[in-house]
């Protein structure tokens, strides 16, 4: 008799103390659950193997990864439903050895065992990273991260990001508008923030594939030397500067932001690139920006925050991401970024929240991703594409649901005199 969905529901339910708000569909194609609910589909008993060995969410993410573990209905519905029951418990092993001092959950893990079958840790999915996090963010770990992440194949990224090849938060004026429109204003808003002209010289730290560099060069007239750790975005970006004829204009260096040598520069751009500096090294990277600037010069740091904890020593990275989107990424309060730019000697002029725009994009990303299923499986493996459909759309909860932000931050290194350069009512760009 096939009633492996009723085990497992019962027995999920007995382990984790509140009824489960998902329909379940087991292997032997049993279900059980809301009628109505989005459905997890438990295809095999290695499934509930990855979650024994690994609970919470390093092991529903192996499970997911490896197609073990999948969702049908409505994805935002039902990792907003697992956030509560997987993402926001407590997974320590202080918190595991309190559970098991229950008897029900002792039993409800007994069960899961026995229907498992073997007690086998099966092998983590090819796509996730291993290595030794002794030596976190030189420039060696640091750039095997940035190919980890953005070395997944152009093709690939063109099908998720659109012609805009934007990957950062979009900046929209209405849910309604196109994601390229939302790129175009947002990479405009940052040139109006730092309030380029013809003949000054721009960085652009972290350039992706150079749309923030053809942007300011083609509308602003300035020179722009922008910098990336991936060989292929370099690539494609290098041909898209020839293709606008602005090869006098934009020039695209693999070099490593602490390796630019030949400041000064007017402004400096920093577009989702800080979450990558680490916490240990921010003061550097924020010394180093303040020092490749001229006095009186700008900069945007576009960057991903997480809401403060009460015991900042408590954090810990989140291991799915580390472990299959950004290996060794970091993410600070907006608190604590702006006391380490301004330890670093900036003067901080605007903070601009822009939460909700991030949340939109995402979404806009997740549907290009499957609308082109069958194509971007092809081209970047079926397991690295699982990657990036539950890491966008979980992000895009997450932002929505105000777990994390994104906030614009321009600084000023102003000079002795203490002219900033700033206009009084300095939001014109609004």
């Amino acid at each position: 008799m096939a009633d492996a969905a009723l085990r497992l529901k019962s027995l999920f339910e007995q382990l984790l103390g509140t009824p489960i708000p998902l329909r379940i569909r087991a292997w032997d194609g049993s279900e059980a659950g809301p009628p109505d609910a989005p459905t997890l589909v438990v295809r095999n008993r290695r499934a509930l193997r990855r979650l024994l060995w690994k609970p919470g969410e390093l092991g529903m993410a192996r499970a997911w990864v490896s197609g073990d573990l999948g969702i049908e209905g409505d994805l935002y519905a039902a990792l907003d439903a697992m956030s509560e029951l997987v993402w926001e418990r407590g997974e320590d092993a202080r918190t595991l050895a309190q559970a098991l001092r229950d008897p029900d959950v002792r039993s409800a893990a007994r069960g899961l065992v026995k229907l498992a079958g073997l007690p086998l840790p099966p092998a983590p999915p090819p796509e996730e990273v291993r290595r030794s996090r002794a030596h976190l963010h030189t420039k060696r770990t640091d750039k095997r991260a940035i190919s980890h992440h953005y070395d997944v194949g152009n093709d690939f990224y063109e099908i998720v990001l659109g012609p805009s090849m934007v990957y950062s938060c979009a900046y929209w004026e209405s849910p309604d508008g196109t994601l390229e429109d939302a790129q175009r204003d947002k990479l405009e808003l940052i040139c109006r923030k730092l309030e380029l002209t013809p003949g000054q010289r721009l960085l652009d730290v972290g350039c992706g594939w150079g749309s923030m560099a053809i942007h300011a060069a083609r509308e602003y007239g300035v020179s722009v030397v922008g910098v990336t750790l991936s060989q292929e975005q370099a690539a494609y970006a290098r041909k898209r500067v020839a293709g606008e004829g602005l090869t006098d204009k934009v020039e695209i260096r693999v070099q490593d932001y602490r390796d630019v040598t030949d400041g000064p520069y007017d402004a400096i751009s920093s577009i989702g690139m800080a979450e990558h500096v680490g916490t240990e090294r921010y003061l550097e990277y924020a010394r180093d920006l303040f020092g490749l600037l001229r006095p009186g010069g700008r900069l945007l740091n576009h960057q991903i925050a997480r809401r403060p904890w009460q015991d900042e020593s408590a954090y810990d990275i989140d291991e799915f991401i580390d472990a299959y989107v950004f290996p060794d990424g970091e993410l600070a309060p907006i608190g604590t970024t702006v006391t380490q730019l301004e330890s670093a000697g900036f003067e901080v002029r605007d903070v601009e929240a822009i939460r909700e725009h991030y949340a939109l994009t995402l979404r806009r990303w997740v549907a290009n991703l499957e609308a082109e299923w069958a194509r971007a499986a092809k081209l970047a493996g079926v397991g690295r594409a699982r990657v990036w459909r539950l890491y966008m759309a979980a992000s895009a909860l997450a932002f929505e649901r105000n777990r994390i932000g994104v906030n614009q931050v321009l600084a000023v290194r102003t000079p002795d005199g203490g002219n900033s350069g700033m206009p009084l009512r300095a939001r014109t760009w609004n």
